[in-house]
């Protein structure tokens, strides 16, 4: 299963999102693949520790290969295999981001390698499941990820403008699945940083419920330990695996999969 988690709005925790799942992924014995196509690499310092100073192991080479083209004009692309990292966790690996990928952008839209990431994808063997970071905001890396994975979670933050925000993000993955994808799918919204005590979250999420909506039964609440988990580079479920936000994740999981 690919699964692309995405919106176009920052700070909703599409990074904190993703490596979360991958990482009760890996715990429950399929082997993982995290891919991050944010320019800011947070999945990749959550999963490896470190940002990746060289690009030659990174999905920024992975998009400078899909640029070259051999003298008989084939393309010199040797798929993503060369960017996979380990992660310090069993089952768990990353193809990390660089900031090369900036520069990079134009050039890949110039030369319509939108569906280049979708073809490794499908020649890449050994992987149970695939989680794809991207940038808050709809660009070429972005679509890339929206036309490559068969799934689609949003991250929702419970405030008006994130609302808003929403239906427009929703328009969007149904205009990727028109044009280009098939197969894809919104398999939920994730409600983030979800305050149960408060008002006015409860009457955002029963609205969007109302309105038919795929609202996913289980939240995740607002915690410390997320910053805490990221600054040690560690997933809540190696972090804290006992803690209420490990187990909120750990049915998040569990819902996607039933």
């Amino acid at each position: 299963m690919r699964r692309v988690i995405f919106n176009q709005k920052g700070g909703v925790g599409k990074s904190t999102i993703t490596c979360n799942l991958a990482a009760i992924s890996a715990v429950e014995g399929k082997k993982t693949l995290v891919i991050d196509l944010d320019i800011q690499g947070n999945s990749t310092h959550y999963l490896l520790g470190k940002k990746v100073e060289e690009s030659g192991k990174t999905i920024a080479a992975f998009f400078k290969d899909c640029l070259s083209l051999s003298l008989f004009g084939g393309s010199n692309n040797s798929g993503l295999e060369d960017t996979i990292h380990e992660s310090p966790y069993p089952n768990l690996f990353v193809v990390p981001s660089h900031p090369e990928l900036e520069p990079l952008q134009g050039r890949l839209e110039a030369k319509f390698k939108i569906f280049k990431l979708k073809e490794a994808l499908e020649k890449l063997s050994g992987f149970d499941a695939v989680y794809i970071d991207t940038p808050p905001v709809l660009n070429f890396y972005s679509q890339s990820a929206l036309i490559a994975a068969s799934r689609c979670l949003i991250p929702f933050d419970c405030d008006s403008f994130s609302r808003e925000a929403l239906y427009r993000l929703i328009q969007t993955v149904k205009e990727v699945k028109a044009d280009h994808n098939q197969q894809l799918e919104i398999e939920g919204i994730i409600v983030n940083q979800f305050q149960r005590q408060a008002n006015l979250p409860q009457q955002l999420v029963n609205e969007l419920i109302a309105e038919g909506l795929p609202v996913l039964a289980s939240m995740i609440s607002p915690s410390v330990k997320v910053r805490e988990s990221h600054s040690v580079s560690q997933p809540l479920v190696h972090y804290v695996p006992t803690h209420k936000l490990s187990d909120e994740y750990r049915a998040l999981y569990a819902e996607l999969h039933k």
